[in-house]
């Protein structure tokens, strides 16, 4: 099985120089969170002396220290060392599921020109971190190929309707809001033909700094603060749902400072937050721990799968089916903060899934 990865490099010049660096931003980074040089040696499998004369290189090209070394108490960044190491981890936050899409295109035009073939299930869905760990372990599978595309929560169920995929992505929140959601998927929601599949649960809510300095516990928190916010792009079903909440409760967006301030993905939000430049974002709880943030819970989305019937009779389908019901898959879910891994696997009918969404919808407003 062939995978491909695109990986971003940070190269510095200077201005009428032919002098540049390569700045290794994970030994950075593993410093931050071990204080170790030898963990970062060891995690980019260099020797300490070849990692220590990288940071001695680093400072002397940029004329300021990235780390500072302190006998009996280890390693620690600069707030230059900080500042480079937080703005990779916003930038791969970012790019990285732009930088996935581009490797599968490229693995989709390549690969018929090779001489194994895998079976290849086309997946368009929003980026999430379950759907992630479902496609690490697609990937192990032999003689079948994942064709993952990230799109907007909107646009997988129109690629379904259109041909332009096998499996579509699609998350809804529980409680008041559900019905908004439900109505927009109706349009392109097929009864005869089309087969939904439960997947996970996942929590959303705000994610706010380590000790939530500014008390946010509520929507309504951060216009009255007037903290600081980072918004997701247009196309985003988070965003989306993020509006209807301010519908919900009455809050006109021009009140929320920082609105207009967007990022792509649930972990480059978060990564803003941690780095100071926000004091507050809307997205998914595992994001939010991933960067060490608190998080302030508002909802429950269940994420869902949808697909035509005769898809379900297909060899790669039935194994797509026996991975999110095997326990590796449950215990991947697990350990995601926020996330459970609920009925996943099950497939129901068109009208069986809205029959579940009403009743949802009614045990919510008891």
């Amino acid at each position: 099985m062939l995978n491909i990865e695109i990986e971003t490099v940070w190269r510095f010049h200077r201005e009428g120089s032919p002098q540049s660096v390569v700045v290794m931003l994970g030994v950075l980074n593993e410093i931050r969170k071990t204080g170790k040089i030898t963990s970062a040696a060891n995690d980019a499998h260099l020797s300490y002396r070849h990692v220590w004369n990288l940071i001695e290189h680093w400072s002397q090209f940029f004329g300021v220290p990235l780390v500072e070394t302190r006998r009996g108490k280890g390693s620690t960044l600069t707030a230059f060392g900080e500042k480079l190491v937080w703005a990779g981890e916003r930038m791969q936050a970012r790019l990285g599921p732009q930088l996935e899409n581009l490797a599968q295109e490229l693995a989709t035009e390549i690969k018929p020109f090779l001489h194994q073939r895998p079976s290849v299930i086309r997946v368009h869905a929003s980026h999430g971190f379950a759907v992630s760990k479902l496609r690490e372990l697609l990937d192990r599978e032999p003689g079948i190929g994942v064709d993952l595309r990230y799109v907007s929560n909107q646009h997988s169920l129109v690629s379904l309707a259109q041909g332009a995929c096998d499996l579509s992505g699609v998350h809804l929140p529980r409680g008041e809001l559900r019905a908004q959601g439900v109505q927009a998927c109706k349009e392109w929601l097929d009864p005869r033909q089309d087969r939904v599949i439960s997947f996970v649960t996942r929590e959303m809510g705000l994610m706010v700094k380590r000790g939530n300095p500014l008390k946010i516990g509520s929507l309504k928190d951060i216009a009255q603060k007037k903290a600081r916010f980072v918004n997701r792009d247009h196309d985003s079903g988070t965003r989306l749902l993020f509006d209807q909440l301010l519908t919900l409760h009455g809050i006109d967006e021009a009140r929320i400072n920082g609105a207009q301030q967007i990022e792509f993905t649930h972990a480059a939000v978060a990564a803003y937050v941690a780095s100071d430049m926000a004091d507050v974002s809307f997205g998914v709880e595992a994001a939010a721990r991933q960067f060490g943030l608190d998080f302030v819970r508002l909802l429950t989305e269940d994420y869902f799968f949808v697909c035509r019937h005769t898809f379900l009779d297909t060899a790669p389908m039935r194994r797509v089916l026996d991975i999110m019901k095997g326990q590796e898959f449950h215990e991947a879910v697990a350990a995601l903060p926020g996330y459970r891994a609920t009925d996943t696997g099950v497939v129901h009918t068109v009208r069986e899934f809205l029959d579940r969404v009403d009743a949802s919808r009614g045990a919510a407003s008891t």
